[in-house]
């Protein structure tokens, strides 16, 4: 079972019924550096962990994702291959984004190229 994946497509189908709220579910501590990557970067307005029997977090939703997804599997990506993945997961450059795992933390692809760093694909959000 891949959380990511299964929160990402959660709230992928929420957003294409037009609901401003989406319980993912269970709480990770992966997924809520994902979440707080996409809050930063204004697709979704923000999220709050909830506590209880089935953990998780609720997202509210703001409209503005038309697509996103896990990256499976999670490829290793150089400084300078960023732009070969762009192509292959976002529509057109510089719309979107890519999440990656980097040994300074999870990042957007931008980001990791302004540091320098190389990692792994997690997910992709435009």
């Amino acid at each position: 079972m891949d959380v990511l994946a299964n929160s990402l497509s959660k709230m992928l189908n929420s957003e294409n019924a037009r609901k401003r709220e989406v319980l993912v579910s269970p709480a990770q501590k992966l997924l809520g550096q994902v979440l707080e990557i996409m809050r930063e970067e204004g697709y979704i307005e923000g999220f709050e962990q909830v506590e209880g029997s089935p953990g998780g977090f609720r997202v509210r939703l703001n409209g503005r994702i038309n697509r996103c997804g896990a990256v499976k599997p999670r490829y290793s990506v150089r400084t300078t291959e960023y732009e070969k993945w762009e192509k292959r997961y976002l529509p057109a450059a510089g719309l979107g984004i890519l999440i990656v795992s980097t040994p300074k933390g999870i990042m957007t692809h931008r980001r990791a190229r302004e540091l320098g760093l190389g990692g792994r694909l997690l997910a992709y959000v435009y």
